[in-house]
C-alpha cells in the first residue's frame, strides 16, 4: 500500500547569514532522493544584496557596506535584511506535479492571501515578478485594470514582495521575500529587480499592524497549503 504524501514541513530558522543559508539548500537540494520530504524554510537574514545569474552590474548602484552576494537564481539583483521574512520552498516539483509556471503562480498566490490577513491587496504585474501594492490606497479592493503605461509599467505601485527561483532535477530552492518592518534605505542602492525608479515598501510603511513572528507563521502556513499534494 502506497500512502499518501504530506505537505512540506514548514522550518522556521529564524536570523541566519544568507552565504550560509544559499549553501544549505543547495546541499539540500543535491542530497535529496524520491522520498525526501519537501520542506520550506523561514529566515530573516542579515543585510545583503543577491544578484540572479543573469544579475547585470548596472543594477547595483552602491552597495557601500553591504555585502553583494552572487546566486544561482533567476532574476536581478535584491535586497534581504532584517524585518523581512524570507521563505525557501525545498519542493520536489515532479511529485507534486506542477510545473514552475503553476509554480511560481502558487507562490504569489500565497503572498497575495498572507496580505490579505492583513488587509492589504496585492497585485501581479503582467511580466514582473513579485507582488505590487497600490501606494495610494494599499487596502482598497479595486483590481489593476487595462494594460500597465508602457512608460512607467509602475506608476502608483511599490514592490512587497520579491520572487527568485531555480530549479535542479524537478526540485526548488530560493523563493519569496515579503517586507514585513525594515529598513527600506537599501532598497535606494539598487534598482530591485532590475527596474529603475521601483518604489518598494514593507507593511508597516503601509500601516498594518504585525510582525516578523505572525507573518512568517502566515506565509509558511499558506505556502504549506498551496504546495502540498
Amino acid at each position: 500500500m502506497t500512502l499518501p504524501l504530506a505537505g512540506p514541513r514548514v522550518i522556521v530558522l529564524g536570523r541566519r547569514p544568507y552565504a550560509a543559508t544559499f549553501d544549505a539548500m543547495r546541499e539540500f537540494t543535491a542530497a535529496r532522493t524520491p522520498d525526501t520530504p519537501d520542506e520550506i524554510w523561514l529566515v530573516e537574514h542579515e543585510p545583503v544584496f543577491t544578484q540572479g545569474v543573469a544579475g547585470k552590474a548596472e543594477h547595483l548602484l552602491g552597495a557601500g557596506d553591504i555585502p553583494v552576494v552572487a546566486t544561482n537564481r533567476g532574476g536581478q539583483v535584491t535586497y534581504h535584511g532584517p524585518g523581512q521574512v524570507v521563505a525557501y520552498p525545498l519542493i520536489d516539483l515532479k511529485r507534486l506535479g506542477i510545473f514552475v509556471k503553476e509554480y511560481v503562480y502558487r507562490l504569489e498566490h500565497a503572498v497575495l492571501k498572507v496580505l490579505e490577513a492583513q488587509g492589504v491587496t496585492g497585485h501581479r504585474v503582467a511580466g514582473a515578478p513579485g507582488i505590487y501594492v497600490r501606494t495610494d490606497d494599499p487596502f482598497g479592493h479595486a483590481a489593476l485594470t487595462g494594460p500597465r503605461p508602457a512608460d512607467d509599467p509602475f506608476r502608483g505601485l511599490a514592490k512587497i514582495a520579491a520572487l527568485g527561483v531555480k530549479i535542479s532535477n524537478h526540485c526548488t530552492y530560493h523563493g519569496v521575500a515579503l517586507n514585513v518592518d525594515m529598513d527600506l534605505a537599501p532598497f535606494e542602492r539598487i534598482n530591485p529587480c532590475g527596474y529603475p525608479g521601483l518604489r518598494t515598501v514593507d507593511l508597516a510603511k503601509l500601516g498594518a499592524s504585525t510582525d516578523w513572528t505572525t507573518v512568517a507563521r502566515q506565509l509558511g502556513d499558506r505556502l504549506a497549503a498551496h504546495l502540498s499534494p
